[in-house]
């Protein structure tokens, strides 16, 4: 679920911070443009792990920051195909199962994912399993048990391709927009969904 990936990239430290650790500080900077950011191809950035390499500190004209180079890792949560992760159901609609795991929440179980005889209630907004004579519903807020099928990355467009170039009024275009990175679970299989299916 989370793997260490190094990168390497300039940190910059304003005069302002002179005085402080230069590690420390670097740290900071670096968690500052990382942290909570998604990398395409990499995953969802979660915190620097720790660094490997610091390079001595350059200040160009023009500019008096001190600018490093640095090598580092990074926490990265990238699940793995057919990995099962624990969620918590953050909501229900027709298109499936939106699933939170607190920290990223752009996970979505789709109907054709589910078990055999599930379907979409809508009186009560949530996907009932009908197992036998049992109705086994899906609220919010229950533990969830899934099986990651797929991952995609999104390019994020700029607020002008959204609304349109002549700053037009193209909601629907931002309220479509997706996620930069997205998981597609499946609860289609023994063991997954609801623990309280298989106590």
């Amino acid at each position: 679920m989370f793997v260490l990936a190094e990168l390497s990239d300039v940190a910059r430290i304003s005069p302002a911070h002179f005085s402080k650790n230069r590690l420390e500080q670097t740290e900071l900077e670096l968690n500052k443009k990382y942290a909570n950011k998604v990398i395409k191809g990499l995953g969802l950035c979660i915190m620097l792990h720790d660094i490997l390499t610091i390079g001595d500190s350059l200040i160009y004209p023009g500019d008096g920051a001190a600018q490093l180079r640095v090598r580092f890792r990074l926490v990265v949560f990238r699940p793995f195909v057919d990995e099962i992760l624990e969620g918590t159901i953050r909501s229900c609609s027709e298109k499936g199962v939106h699933v939170t795991m607190g920290f990223f929440e752009d996970i979505l179980i789709p109907a054709s994912q589910m078990q055999p005889n599930t379907v979409f209630d809508t009186t009560e907004q949530a996907w009932c399993w009908q197992y036998g004579d049992e109705k086994l519903f899906m609220d919010v807020d229950e533990k969830i048990y899934f099986k990651v099928i797929k991952e995609e990355f999104h390019d994020m467009v700029v607020a002008a391709e959204i609304f349109g170039a002549a700053g037009g009024d193209d909601t629907d275009g931002f309220s479509n927009r997706k996620a930069p990175y997205m998981l597609t679970g499946s609860v289609n299989d023994f063991g997954l969904g609801l623990p309280a299916w298989w106590e």
